[in-house]
């Protein structure tokens, strides 16, 4: 038996190994259009590599995903963050949780990751081709094997296809499904971060501010979490998790709207008001720059009340009714003008793929075509940053590579029949 994996990433690597793993016997070549493998895992993390989460609940480990998460419950059950965190462990790689869930090698070198996928599919003797791109994949009739046509016009055939192309910004990308009669779900970015050039907050590049609301203006979207300004607008993960729980709602605003942010975590307008009463009340001679109601970077707090034409000198008991509802609006509900996205550096994710109730996710393989099988955000999957995304092309690699027939295949058919003799592991 062939078995042709298209995608030398994540996903891709993952499923040629459990191929190997779950049938020996088989014949696996791995086909990858650039000169390079593994390419997102490199620089992932800042080429730490974010391997997975420390999340061990499919439930809740599936909660994490905007287009997905149903399917992966049940994915989840079969090969979960547990279970990479073991498969790594066995191969010599030990991860570490850090305190916000990440999981990285203990090397904090994503080459440690390379090193052990390609090393793993040298030893099971899986044939990598690099620089060979496909162009489209016809089933052949009756279920009975493909024939792959390549761009430099050649053609291979294989007995199963495993397709582990990624993501893509444009529906062209998946032109090589066309033969195939699945839907695509028209793609669109998610993790991002927001634009802002009208926005002064700018000057603030560099600073983080540990705790905020975010939420868009006309929606039901919000986020929590730290929020880092930057030099073209707002990022860091409060504004990641948005983008991507709203990613088609925002590419249907044109990423033009207004951000509001809650910059003192969801105290309230009501409680921020008692206490700045307080401070009012109990140091009455302070500036209001040395004392600040809620916890905001120094820098954060003397540029807003610079915003507000307060000056820092100014005492807190001189601070009258209209300034301390101007002061109080500022805090919990400040509002900016959003004027497109910026792509978050190695962490681009696109919302879209193969319509996912088109593919079981028991096994990954095609409802429509037998032998055919998905894996990785080649599908409607995606996660929100923190090693999501990765932990889905584990889990969805792993699956596809054991190569199980579908229940609404017939029992006995092409898939059987070609798998027969090959011992698959539980």
């Amino acid at each position: 038996m062939r078995v042709v994996v298209i995608g030398g990433g994540a996903a891709g690597f993952f499923a040629a190994l459990s191929v190997v793993e779950h049938h020996p016997r088989a014949t696996v070549v791995l086909l990858e259009k650039s000169d390079k493998l593994l390419s997102k895992v490199r620089i992932s993390g800042g080429g730490r590599c974010n391997v997975t989460h420390a999340c061990f609940e499919p439930r809740k480990l599936a909660g994490h995903y905007p287009r997905g998460e149903r399917f992966l419950r049940k994915a989840f059950e079969r090969f979960q963050a547990r279970h990479t965190v073991e498969w790594f462990a066995d191969r010599g790689v030990q991860l570490k949780a850090e305190a916000d869930g990440r999981m990285f090698p203990i090397t904090d070198d994503s080459a440690t990751i390379v090193d052990c996928l390609t090393e793993a599919a040298r030893h099971g003797g899986v044939e990598i081709r690099l620089r060979t791109g496909v162009r489209r994949i016809h089933p052949g009739q009756h279920g009975k094997g493909f024939r792959i046509a390549l761009e430099d016009g050649s053609t291979i055939t294989a007995d199963r296809v495993i397709i582990t192309t990624g993501g893509h910004p444009k529906p062209t990308g998946y032109d090589l499904l066309s033969d195939t009669g699945h839907t695509l779900v028209p793609p669109v970015p998610s993790l991002f971060t927001f634009n802002m050039p009208e926005e002064p907050i700018k000057e603030l590049m560099g600073v983080t501010v540990p705790a905020v609301t975010a939420s868009i203006a006309g929606s039901k979207l919000s986020s929590t979490g730290p929020l880092l300004i930057t030099h073209w607008g707002m990022s860091g993960p409060a504004i990641l998790r948005l983008s991507a729980w709203g990613a088609r709602e925002i590419a249907a605003m044109n990423y033009t709207f207004t951000l509001r942010v809650d910059w003192t975590n969801g105290l309230g307008e009501q409680v921020l008001r008692e206490r700045i009463e307080a401070f009012r009340a109990e140091h009455p001679k302070k500036h209001l720059a040395n004392l600040c109601p809620v916890e905001l970077p120094n820098r954060f707090w003397l540029y807003l009340l610079d915003r507000l034409e307060l000056p820092s000198t100014k005492l807190w008991e001189e601070l009258g009714r209209r300034d301390r509802d101007r002061l109080i609006d500022a805090l919990t509900n400040a509002r900016y003008a959003v004027r497109g996205r910026t792509t978050f550096k190695e962490e681009f994710v696109t919302a879209g793929g193969v319509a996912l109730d088109e593919v079981d996710p028991a096994s990954l393989q095609s409802r429509l075509v037998p032998g055919l099988y998905f894996a990785g955000e080649v599908l409607d999957i995606d996660g929100i940053t923190g090693g999501f995304n990765f932990q889905a092309a584990w889990t969805t690699g792993h699956i596809a590579g054991r190569l199980l027939t579908s229940p609404h295949h017939a029992q006995g058919g092409p898939d059987a029949a070609a798998l027969q003799g090959d011992q698959v592991k539980p």
